[in-house]
């Protein structure tokens, strides 16, 4: 029989794994927005709701696959954490990263979104009274120098002064709504269950955007937009937005919110790296020592494994 140390070992390893499979996703989201709004006249709000509305059937499907693994029925103090972590995940944050796109540029708006595996430490520090431990606190700092470095040309251009100011709010805001929404999953994936858990928070988010869509332009023009809009909204949606959810889920189960965070500090690194292979966008040495920087503070974070309990 496996040692409990050998088996967290290799279940931390099957989260790290999920974990870069969920930042590279998320990643390719900016490069499918790009495609889209490239592909046809078409606002940012629109092109949101067709991500969450071709998302929903692929959620409800994952709804249904885990109905054998689910467990006692959720109560509905259940139904109400489901619904509020819908909310601030996938609703709320992506509408502050929209608005935010508006004013800043999107090399900014990355390296203010993924401020988020910090704010993940600091609120379960706050909320556990619990630190993180110095390794994984010097590995965020190494992982943050290297964000700084990768995206310094890019902080050096934003200027336009409220502007700016306004942006970065907005995005700072959706980058707290997205560490909320981290740690409410990490207290409730063991409960529900990764696949079931992803299915409904996802469902709930894409209720919640297309409330918002149907409220604010009564869905009108989704017919006359082009196919290619929708081929990559579609696209979004699966590699994007369902499996990536489907993953972090799983991430987190077995490795906890703060480290599977911290392992998403790769997204934007692979976000220039696709934008590079897809859109012919440069890299710069910069961004190139960015990313050797972000992959040494990952390769620092080691969990500590439980101890084995005696018989």
């Amino acid at each position: 029989m496996k040692s409990l140390p050998l088996l967290y070992r290799q279940s931390v390893g099957d989260g790290r794994f999920y974990a870069v499979l969920s930042a590279a996703g998320f990643s390719l989201k900016a490069i499918f927005v790009k495609l889209g709004y490239a592909a046809g006249p078409v606002d940012a709000v629109t092109l949101l709701a067709l991500r969450m509305g071709l998302a929903l059937p692929l959620f409800l499907g994952l709804i249904y696959l885990s109905r054998q693994d689910s467990e006692a029925p959720l109560d509905a103090g259940g139904l109400l954490k489901i619904l509020l972590l819908g909310a601030v995940g996938y609703y709320l944050s992506s509408l502050f990263d929209f608005y935010g796109l508006e004013y800043i540029s999107a090399g900014l708006e990355r390296l203010i979104l993924f401020s988020y595996p910090t704010l993940v430490l600091v609120i379960q520090a706050v909320l556990l009274r619990q630190w993180p431990a110095s390794r994984t606190l010097q590995a965020m700092g190494i992982c943050y120098l290297g964000l700084g470095v990768a995206f310094l040309h890019d902080v050096g251009f934003a200027g336009g002064g409220d502007a700016v100011l306004k942006g970065a709010a907005w995005v700072f805001a959706s980058a707290v709504t997205y560490a909320f929404y981290y740690i409410g999953t990490g207290a409730l994936v063991k409960r529900v269950g990764s696949m079931r858990l992803a299915g409904l928070a996802g469902s709930a988010s894409a209720i919640f955007v297309l409330g918002h869509y149907g409220l604010t332009t009564g869905g009108r023009n989704l017919a006359g937009l082009d196919g290619a809009v929708w081929l990559y909204a579609a696209l979004m949606a699966l590699f994007s937005t369902v499996l990536p959810v489907y993953w972090m889920a799983l991430a987190i189960q077995r490795m906890g919110a703060a480290h599977a965070a911290t392992i998403g500090n790769l997204g934007p690194v692979l976000t220039l790296f696709a934008a590079w292979a897809i859109l012919g966008e440069q890299v710069s040495v910069y961004q190139l020592g960015g990313l050797a920087l972000v992959l040494f503070g990952i390769s620092r974070i080691k969990p500590a494994a439980p101890k084995a309990t005696g018989r």
